[in-house]
């Protein structure tokens, strides 16, 4: 202990190549082959700060046959899994499998996700590869969790994995209705009503190697308010966006965020060269930072975004 080394994380996409080309070629970062697996065929990884990115096709065995894209799981690095799995379990967190050979035929286990918040976690022998970047991506900013309790994902892994928080960050989207009273004779009078809460979300950030976990839960359960998917964000609709995901497939990874030095450069630039974005420049995000999404469906089903700060 602590186990705070993130050492890759998984990608699972409907549309493997284009989701290796988007990184690869468009994001300019390094691509390498590793082994998955006993026998299976290599798949590709991505260098991305200090750790690795890899993809994933639906249904590999390694995201346990997963049919649905999206961030499948982190790997945390463990040089001993038999001394890690006695640490974890000393502090109440349980394995859900027994250890087998995952990517780049490096042995690991998982952690019991209802331990995790719904994080899928596993622990996993170090894959050891060199750190790298590029001109648009400098590292992982943060990983997105859809989450159902907070205290939950602190509790597995500030207090028993040792990672460290952050910062907290309560997003609100607030409507303040103004009436007005103009008279030909007294004038103008303004009155302001009481503010009318649309819809919160409380981001907790906690460190994981050179980037954090955001988990992002529901602030008011009686909000209200539709996502119009495609469109650019705002409050009101990431919240609604989360609790969806919540709904539909369970607290656990939502999206990946990649650090870039210049978000209006990076977005018109990949739209000009075929991806879809949904915000065409920097719109104002958590920890003071501009941030801009891309279209899933381009790039194999998987959210991501990009974030500057």
């Amino acid at each position: 202990m602590p186990y705070n080394r993130l050492d890759y994380v998984a990608l699972a996409s409907r549309a493997p190549e284009a989701t290796a080309d988007f990184l690869g070629r468009q994001l300019g970062l390094e691509r390498r082959a590793v082994a998955a697996g006993k026998d299976g065929p290599k798949l590709v990884i991505f260098a991305v700060g200090q750790t690795q990115v890899a993809v994933f096709p639906l249904g590999h065995p390694l995201i346990d046959g997963s049919d649905k894209p999206g961030v499948h799981h982190i790997a945390l690095a463990a040089d001993d899994l038999a001394r890690a799995r006695k640490e974890v379990e000393s502090v109440g967190l349980m394995a859900e499998s027994g250890e087998e050979t995952g990517l780049g035929s490096r042995r690991r286990f998982c952690l019991d996700p209802a331990f995790t918040a719904g994080i899928r976690t596993y622990l996993s022998e170090p894959l050891d590869l060199a750190s790298s970047s590029s001109a648009h991506v400098e590292r992982i900013d943060h990983l997105g969790v859809a989450s159902a309790d907070n205290e939950g994902g602190l509790l597995a892994f500030r207090d028993r994995l040792g990672c460290p928080l952050e910062s907290q960050q309560t997003d609100m989207e607030v409507s303040i209705a103004v009436e007005s009273f103009t008279s030909d004779k007294y004038g103008a009078v303004y009155h302001t009503r009481a503010p009318e809460l649309v819809g919160g979300l409380r981001s907790w950030f906690v460190t994981v190697g050179d980037c954090e976990l955001e988990l992002l839960q529901d602030f008011d359960p009686d909000a209200g308010g539709t996502v119009r998917h495609g469109t650019p964000g705002n409050t009101r609709q990431d919240r609604g966006a989360i609790s969806r995901f919540v709904e539909s497939r369970g607290a656990g990874l939502h999206h990946i965020a990649f650090k870039t030095p210049d978000i209006n450069k990076l977005l018109p630039a990949l739209q000009r060269d075929g991806t879809d974005v949904i915000d065409h420049i920097g719109r104002p995000g958590s920890r003071r930072a501009m941030i801009g999404f891309v279209q899933p469906k381009s790039i194999g089903g998987v959210l991501v975004h990009f974030v500057e700060r």
